[in-house]
């Protein structure tokens, strides 16, 4: 019989197979009879594995089987945040296709019904004759139409009545030259999009809103486009939204804007509106340098704003306004139109954006001294008593000053022309009406045709349909022109364009609150299926660590094992159960779809097996809870700590509802980030031993005071102005870095690498591969990233005039290439197939009475194994990171970094590795440094110059990845570091590692799916705010899109990690 060969220790530190060796040495030596079989077999040339090694395959096939379902979970709640935000998404930020086509002087849309001296002119007039040379446009903001007309009698009197009533009582002695009617604003009744309509003729969509107060210039065809084509001259006064929708239109010597912000402040715009506008009307030398006039004046809606419309101060703004309307009108001459109106109403409370009546019920009336305009029945001469009666779309102002002042109709209008202004003195210039509705709505079948082509959808030609009725206005305009054929054509070619106008507000410029309420009930019950799955795999408490314990436990398992008696049957997570109830769920909400789909009418395919595959598999999954759990257990947390958490995640959802919780979002989180510090540092002086309540003092205080010196970089939005200094860039109205901030990334460079070693030598996990990864590799790829800012600032403030254009940019993108070439191929491929950060130290005991010596084997590293390989995968994200942040930002998540290897520290040593406020406080951390980084919760803060950092051009899809990662670096790394939670300082034999991982990221997502559900409801709830397209809009997109971000970094980044991570761990030290 062979003697069974043992394994021998390598000598030497740094042994990676020494370990294994000397873990079969000892196994060996307890199994001399399945030795014996091994050295039989091993003359024949088989050799059979033994119990231990078929043991730790079995436990290593049944971690990869358990994984599987695990990123099955996680990819389930990925779809179900998303299924939810896109039905929200769907019913509230809806879109529409803007078509680039302008239309022509010489082209009109349809041949001319009648020609006319000076037809395809602007001297004589484009599609239609012109009628006056020059406007003046004046805009009321939130000049709500009863504010224009006299109190009935059964009303009570409010502050507004009677104190505009110039335009009333003008419309009644001169209906020739005057009319007042009320204005309807399509929804949203914010004043930028309410611009849009007013100039382009079309229905802004949500999509639009989203830039609501920092507009950006419209492009597509409108009037003011129409105006500078044709050499008019345009002068400004007021509101400075219009220079943001339109730069460069206006003429500079003469306009004027003003800051439109204030809403506290009523006189300042309008002001310095009187002050320029009576100049420009009488003084002939600047009569002469303009064409068009327009004056926003907003006393009347900041008014609103701050007391509401039931105040004395709106009496007297709309006094003021009586006055100045009638000064206008006394320096008119008789070839200028002008027509005074409100973008917009406002509610009983002062406040507009959404589509109740009084926020779309504003006012227009329009004035000339030729008397011109006429009533086609004498009953319309008094204006509507409400607004109710006879109303006109603001996009019907579009296709009436383009006619009448010569000029085409933009292409895109919607709107028809309005009546008063074409029928005649005696109401009764029936050719003409019928010819200016036939015009503008040849415009709208042409732009209609040319959406339903770029659309791809075929046009509907069925009774009643657009198509129908225009071929109806057609054959009766082809008829003789007499007065009642003539009536006839008018009224077709009108109910043409209402029902065009109708199928295109229902596709583009209403709420959807179905599908806002299904998106909403789908991340609710999102939340809940997450905080249970959280809650099913959380540990009870912290886990014994008794090293007898363990062994005995591993041995009675070994014994079972080669009896042939498995234990490992058992699923480690609840994660099978929850897949194979979503699968379930989703399987019979499919076998049942296609009935209910019929019987629902056949709505969108996509749409409805979307919702179905959610809802079902939700309703699985809760049925697979309900049925798993014996008895309905206390869903509230029992200890201080998970009820801190669940205090940070309510009552931030709640704040969201507040706009200046939103604002201040960045100073409140830094509060809960102090609060979690200070309140362990008070818990860690319960700690017995002496070293362990320093250090958890300390690095609770350092925790702390690195989160208020994070807080120095801000980048302040405008609403936190003037209390607020922004510190990200050189100054308030700069994009580039201060010179002192250069030197922010050499110091990083510097210290960052050290910082972390500091960490490693903490539990002696410095070995390995972790000195050349951090510290070579790691600060090469810093110091090239601070070298490249370097270059870029100097590329900017052209410190070098001499050198050819380029050059700088030329050296610095290879430079970007190098650091994210390190990161992500060589690092990715360090971390796949390197050894954990261990290594052997032998040292030999000399024995008395002349014994053979023994010998002492140590691993450094041991007790840190799984953490401090798993943190050089953080290291990679990071460096990534940082290369697209600029200095300051770098230096926020240098110092966010810090501050979470002392969180991973205070854990550890106040044992709360399986308590949620772990993940929670992570989140915290990367929502606090999202604005630490040069962010906020709106549009212009996006940093897009980020997609250029390692490229030339834009490249897809890498430009947008570039993006997310500079926009939300700190939630990436955040949710990258949650592992960590709970491998830091954990030894290799761990039990139910992948169960804590599980727990930890769950709970680090359900904040965010949290926080992402009540900003749904909040933008959904508040659809009527003022602040909605400012404010409440962006901020649940910003959460929406955080909440995918971090799904899909748990999926990729932190499950893959875990994976490869107790992978190399367990095949080195075997399985626990």
């Amino acid at each position: 019989m062979v003697k069974p060969t043992i394994p021998k220790p390598a000598p030497g530190p740094g042994s990676y197979n020494s370990i294994a060796a000397q873990y079969a040495r000892a196994k060996a030596i307890k199994d001399a009879e399945d030795a014996a079989k091994v050295a039989a077999k091993e003359g024949k040339g088989v050799r059979e594995k033994s119990p231990l090694e078929r043991l730790n395959d079995r436990k290593k096939a049944r971690f990869l089987r358990e994984w599987v379902w695990v990123l099955g979970a996680f990819v389930w709640f990925f779809f179900i945040h998303a299924t939810g935000l896109y039905f929200f998404t769907r019913g509230f930020l809806l879109t529409r296709l803007v078509l680039d086509e302008k239309s022509s002087c010489a082209q009109p849309p349809i041949a001319l019904s009648k020609h006319f001296k000076g037809e395809a002119t602007i001297e004589g007039g484009c599609w239609h004759p012109k009628t006056f040379d020059k406007a003046v446009v004046v805009i009321i903001d939130a000049l709500r139409y009863d504010f224009t007309v006299p109190l009935e009698k059964s009303k009570e009197e409010q502050a507004f009545h009677n104190a505009l009533p110039f335009l009333y009582e003008t419309a009644i002695s001169q209906p020739q030259n005057a009319f007042l009617l009320p204005f309807i604003a399509d929804p949203p009744t914010t004043t930028l999009q309410r611009l849009k309509g007013l100039t382009t003729g079309t229905l802004p969509t949500f999509m639009d809103a989203g830039s609501n107060f920092a507009g950006t210039a419209i492009e597509e065809d409108n009037l003011l486009i129409q105006l500078r084509d044709v050499g008019k001259r345009i002068a400004h006064l007021g509101d400075d939204t219009w220079t943001a929708l339109f730069p460069g239109y206006f003429e500079e010597g003469i306009s004027r804007a003003y800051d439109s912000f204030n809403v506290w402040d009523l006189h300042t715009l309008d002001n310095g509106v009187l002050e320029h506008i009576m100049p420009l009307l009488q003084d002939e030398e600047k009569k002469a340098q303009w064409d068009v006039m327009i004056a926003h004046f907003l006393g009347v809606d900041h008014a609103g704003h701050r007391y509401g419309p039931n105040h004395p101060a709106m009496t007297a703004k709309l006094q003021q306004m009586d006055l100045v309307i009638r000064d206008i009108v006394n320096a008119l001459d008789d070839d200028t139109l002008l027509v005074i109106m409100g973008d917009h109403g406002m509610d009983t409370k002062g406040d507009h954006g959404g589509e109740s009546d009084d926020e779309v019920e504003a006012a227009l009336w329009m004035y000339s001294k030729k008397g011109i305009f006429g009533r086609t029945d004498p009953y319309y001469i008094t204006p509507p008593a409400t607004a109710k009666i006879r109303p006109v779309n603001q996009i019907d102002l579009v296709p009436t000053l383009s006619l009448l002042l010569g000029l085409p109709i933009p292409y895109n209008n919607l709107g028809k022309p309005i009546e008063e202004a074409f029928a005649g003195k005696e109401g009764n210039a029936w050719q003409n009406l019928a010819a200016v509705a036939r015009m503008a709505a040849a415009g709208t079948k042409r732009y209609h045709a040319a959406y339903y082509t770029a659309r791809g959808i075929d046009e509907v030609t069925t009774e009643g349909s657009p198509s129908a009725l225009w071929d109806i206005a057609e054959r009766v305009f082809a008829k003789p022109m007499k007065d009642d054929l003539l009536t006839e054509a008018y009224d077709a070619f009108s109910a043409y364009q209402t029902e065009t106008l109708r199928i295109c507000r229902g596709l583009w410029a209403r709420f959807d609150v179905g599908s806002m309420a299904l998106g909403i009930g789908i991340l609710l019950s999102g939340v809940v299926t997450l905080l249970l799955y959280a809650n099913d795999n959380a540990e009870d408490g912290a886990a014994v660590e008794d090293p007898e314990l363990d062994r005995a436990e591993q041995q009675l398992e070994l014994d079972n094992f080669a009896k042939g008696i498995d234990t490992l049957d058992e699923d480690e997570t609840t994660s099978r159960s929850l897949v194979r109830g979503a699968l379930i769920g989703s399987g019979l909400g499919a076998a049942a779809g296609p009935t209910v789909w019929v019987m629902n009418g056949g709505s969108s395919l996509v749409d409805f097996g979307l919702a179905v595959v959610a809802v079902a598999g939700l309703l699985g999954v809760l049925y697979q809870e309900v049925r798993r759990r014996m008895q309905i257990s206390n869903p509230l947390p029992t200890t201080f700590w998970g009820w801190l958490a669940v205090t940070f995640t309510v009552s931030q959802s709640i704040g969201f509802a507040s706009n200046s919780y939103t604002i201040w979002e960045d100073s409140i989180l830094l509060f809960f980030i102090s609060t979690f510090g200070i309140a362990t540092a008070i818990y860690s002086l319960r700690l017995e031993k002496a070293s362990e309540r320093t250090l958890a003092v300390y690095h609770s205080l350092c925790f702390v005071a690195l989160g208020w010196f994070a807080s120095f970089s801000k980048l302040c939005r405008e609403e936190q102005m003037p209390y607020c200094r922004s510190t990200y860039y050189a100054s308030a109205t700069s994009s580039t870095s201060a010179p002192w901030q250069l030197a922010i990334p050499f110091v990083i460079a510097v210290f960052l690498p050290s910082i972390i070693k500091s960490y490693y030598d903490t539990s002696r996990s410095y070995e390995g591969f972790a000195p050349i990864w951090i510290g070579w590799a790691f600060r090469i790829g810093l110091t090239l990233s601070a070298v490249f800012w370097t270059l870029d600032a100097a590329d900017d403030g052209e410190w070098f005039p001499d050198y050819p254009p380029g050059l700088l940019k030329n050296i610095r993108v290879p430079l970007a290439q190098i650091v994210f070439a390190m990161a992500i191929g060589a690092g990715t491929t360090v971390f796949g197939y390197a050894p954990p950060c261990v290594s052997i130290r032998t040292a030999a005991n000399p024995s008395p009475n002349a014994q053979p010596s023994n010998t002492t084997v140590t691993v450094l590293g041991f007790a840190n194994a799984h953490g401090s390989r798993y943190l050089l995968l953080v290291i990679n994200i990071l460096l990534c990171i940082l290369m697209v942040q600029k200095p300051m930002g770098a230096g926020a998540l240098a110092l966010m970094t810090w501050q979470t290897l002392s969180l991973l520290e205070i854990l550890d040593l106040t044992s709360l590795t399986s308590s949620p406020i772990g993940p929670v406080v992570l989140a915290l951390l990367g929502s606090f440094h999202f604005f630490k980084t040069g962010h906020q919760a709106t549009l212009s803060a996006i940093q897009w110059e980020s997609a250029f950092i390692p490229m030339h051009t834009v490249r897809y899809p890498y430009a947008p990845i570039l993006i997310a990662l500079n926009s939300f670096g700190a939630q990436i790394i955040a949710a990258a570091a949650v592992p960590l939670v709970v491998l830091w300082k954990q030894h290799p034999k761990r039990k139910g590692l992948l169960r804590a991982v599980v727990s930890a990221l769950a709970w680090h997502l359900a904040y965010y799916a949290v926080v992402s559900a009540a900003t749904t409801m909040w933008a959904g709830h508040l659809r009527r705010h003022l602040m909605l397209y400012r404010i409440f809009s962006p901020k649940f997109m910003t959460a929406a899109l955080a909440v995918l971000v971090v799904d899909v970094v748990g999926i990729f980044v932190a499950l893959l990690g875990v994976r490869y991570n107790t992978l190399s761990v367990g095949d080195v030290f075997g399985w626990g």
